[in-house]
């Protein structure tokens, strides 16, 4: 029995996926071998702790360097908001081109009377905001979400030119042909082109800050600004700047802070990106497999700080180690397996910079595995075995 420690509010289906009989789930749940989170920070990793599945796309919440030395996977759920998050942003387009906001505003606070119809007539041309068919979209990340937004952008007659320089095949056969696709070189010269732009890339060391005073020297004057990533990516002192001297029209951002509230050139939403029924099932769902797979079977997917490692069950024992990336280790392993007459089955081992993840099945079921010997392999970050 696994015990599995749900923080904040994970949705039913997600806990669905891991069977009562094998996993005990809960928001008390003490020394959990689990955690399934969602934007909550965890600060403490237990003793016990096995793997983390994160309901959503960003785990800044989560201590990802710790775990890794730890051999303690990472999961998050890439592509299971990626339609809700399209959607808003979409919205954010739009909001940042017709002044949709302010005309809400505005007209919420008349007075109901007779003159409301002469009103509105009079004073509309105030909220008066260019189309977006035939403008210039830049979409910068072209991923799960990214890709989205660039497709329906193009059918929605947008000019669209897209950057990511780490796009994959995959992502690449599932873009548009007639999204234009720009070079690491051309990259800076893409931001003089644009009319809007909206930014789908993780926060880093490498992206924080990524769009500063240098970039907004780069933008075309009038540029209208999406962020549903993150906001550490934005260099918000640059950003109010760049705001007042006119070269940023609207900013719309679902990541509020206080610097940003009270611009009547800014839009803040309340981190609502992927706050639809359809998308927290399908990140707890999406969590929850990974979760019961790595749990139960010792198998990698969607790891932020480990490679995919699968290999399928068959029942006979197996053996799931995290080693550092030096020699000998699986030598050492297959040698202390030999003269207790196992056999190796399958396996599959898979580096991750200096630590590599390893899966043997091994054919002797009446012996026990021996176990300490195992553990004492020099180099070994953790063990297990099912």
């Amino acid at each position: 029995m696994y015990n599995v420690q749900t923080i904040n509010e994970i949705a039913k289906k997600g806990i669905a996926e891991l069977p009562s009989e094998l996993f005990n789930v809960g928001s008390d749940v003490a020394n959990p071998e689990g955690i399934l989170v969602r934007s909550t920070k965890i600060t403490d990793l237990g003793d016990n702790l096995l793997a983390i599945a994160r309901a959503g796309a960003g785990v800044n919440n989560i201590p990802v360097e710790e775990c890794t030395k730890r051999g303690i996977p990472v999961f998050n759920t890439p592509g299971a908001n990626a339609h809700s998050v399209k959607e808003l942003v979409i919205a954010g387009l739009l909001l940042s081109s017709r002044d949709v906001y302010g005309a809400i505003n505005w007209t919420q606070g008349l007075e109901r009377n007779d003159e409301v119809p002469a009103l509105v007539e009079k004073n509309k041309s105030k909220f008066a905001g260019p189309e977006i068919m035939g403008k210039t979209l830049g979409v910068v990340g072209l991923g799960a979400i990214g890709g989205l937004v660039a497709n329906l952008a193009h059918r929605m007659e947008m000019n669209v030119i897209g950057f990511d320089p780490f796009l994959t095949i995959d992502a690449a056969w599932r873009i548009s042909n007639k999204v234009e696709k720009v070079s690491v070189e051309e990259e800076s010269s893409m931001y003089g082109r644009l009319d809007y732009l909206t930014v789908h890339v993780p926060y880093t060391k490498a992206t924080k800050g990524k769009f500063n005073a240098e970039f907004f020297k780069k933008c075309k004057p009038g540029i209208k600004i999406i962020n549903f990533s993150r906001e550490e990516l934005f260099d918000n002192d640059a950003l109010l700047e760049a705001i007042e001297s006119g070269i940023v029209a609207k900013y719309v951002t679902d990541f509020p802070s206080a610097k940003l509230l009270g611009n009547p050139n800014i839009i803040t939403l309340p981190h609502i990106g992927s706050t639809t029924p359809e998308a927290e099932e399908n990140c707890a769902i999406m969590a929850g497999n990974q979760m019961r797979d790595y749990l139960l079977y010792g198998e990698i997917r969607n790891s932020v700080n480990f490679p995919s490692a699968r290999l399928p069950f068959t029942g006979n024992k197996r053996i799931c180690i995290f080693h550092e990336n030096v020699p000998n280790v699986i030598g050492s392993l297959t040698t202390i397996l030999g003269k207790h007459n196992f056999n190796i089955n399958e396996m599959v081992s898979r580096s991750a910079g200096e630590i590599v993840y390893t899966l043997i099945d091994v054919d002797n079921q009446e012996q026990e595995l021996p176990r300490e010997e195992i553990s004492a392999i020099s180099g070994l970050i953790n063990v297990r075995f099912l």
